[in-house]
């Protein structure tokens, strides 16, 4: 298939960027999308032109670095998927695509569609550690944990960290992922013995960083790759609540 992608390129956060027209021929349908960015880089680099710079990794939909709006949704909408585990065959021959980098005042453009996300590795930072008493390890149901908690624990850790909960966000919030990351500690036993100063520290951070306030739209939801669930966001609340009531500890 053929198409035309209409791509922002910017050469770094001072400087205006625009949207740039780039042809891509001959798509295979059983293409990834990063793989069809990685044909048409071959092709601009062969014609002496710089390549569009856009982030992966693991192109496995783990690591969350394929951060990218296309066709003004992040990750390509649809559900469930990261835009490395997004295909060609998806879309059909002559579709114009429109990429984009995530668009957020704390997750400035570094170049084209890679924008700096250390705002969520500060924010984890803040969170702090587990307190845990070490020595030998101890037997699997020595601490009892009911079935609906560690589920829910496990698909709030199932978060990766990408931020198409914040570029989908008409007000840049970063809540579904602060949210998912107190849900994850703050439901297992493990978790509680800092589960007041972490929410306080990690929300304090989230505001410091210039994250907008949640609306309870629900596109964060929507658009996450690994379905999140907006409750986590009620969670944080309550946990937020609850902890500046007894004074932070």
């Amino acid at each position: 298939m053929n198409l035309t992608l209409k791509v922002w390129r910017q050469d770094n956060a001072d400087v205006a960027g625009r949207f740039e027209t780039y042809e891509a021929r001959g798509v295979d349908a059983d293409m990834s999308f990063l793989e069809m960015l990685d044909v048409v880089n071959e092709d601009l680099i062969a014609k002496g032109q710089a390549p569009i710079a856009f982030d992966s990794d693991c192109r496995e939909g783990i690591c969350g670095t394929c951060s990218m709006v296309i066709n003004s949704i992040p990750h390509g909408g649809h559900k469930g998927t990261t835009a490395c585990q997004l295909h060609m065959r998806h879309f059909e021959d002559g579709d114009t695509i429109t990429i984009e980098p995530w668009r957020a005042k704390p997750f400035p453009v570094l170049r084209d569609l890679v924008v700096d996300r250390s705002a969520f590795d500060r924010i984890i930072r803040a969170g702090g550690y587990v307190s845990v008493n070490t020595g030998g390890a101890p037997d699997a149901n020595a601490l009892p944990i009911s079935k609906t908690d560690a589920d829910e624990a496990m698909d709030a850790a199932a978060c990766i960290g990408c931020g198409a909960c914040v570029a989908a966000c008409k007000n840049a919030s970063a809540s579904l992922f602060v949210s998912a990351k107190v849900s994850q500690l703050a439901m297992l036993p493990q978790g509680k013995v800092e589960r007041r100063e972490r929410v306080i520290n990690m929300v304090g951070q989230m505001d410091e960083e210039g994250f907008g306030a949640c609306s309870v739209t629900g596109a964060c939801e929507a658009v996450c790759p690994k379905e999140i669930s907006i409750n986590h966001i009620a969670r944080m609340n309550r946990e937020y609540a609850k902890a500046v009531l007894a004074g932070g500890k």
